[in-house]
């Protein structure tokens, strides 16, 4: 992953989470529980590092700010 800059983390409230899991289904309804709590950058892509276990995803989120209700 990039490295995280003074950009995204520029105001209060903002912030960058780096997530790991055993596997994409557990990472992926970690972002979706994130996107209903705070404004966040959605659901992005999972990771897969080479030789590393686990997958990796990570969320911009602004923790000032609602997230969606789900319906």
């Amino acid at each position: 992953m990039k490295p995280i800059d003074e950009q995204h983390t520029a105001e209060p409230g903002l912030v960058v989470l780096d997530i790991t899991g055993g596997d994409e289904d557990t990472v992926q309804a970690v972002m979706a529980a994130l996107e209903e709590r705070w404004a966040t950058s959605g659901i992005g892509p999972v990771r897969r590092d080479p030789g590393a276990p686990g997958v990796r995803a990570r969320v911009y989120a602004d923790v000032l700010r609602p997230g969606r209700e789900r319906s």
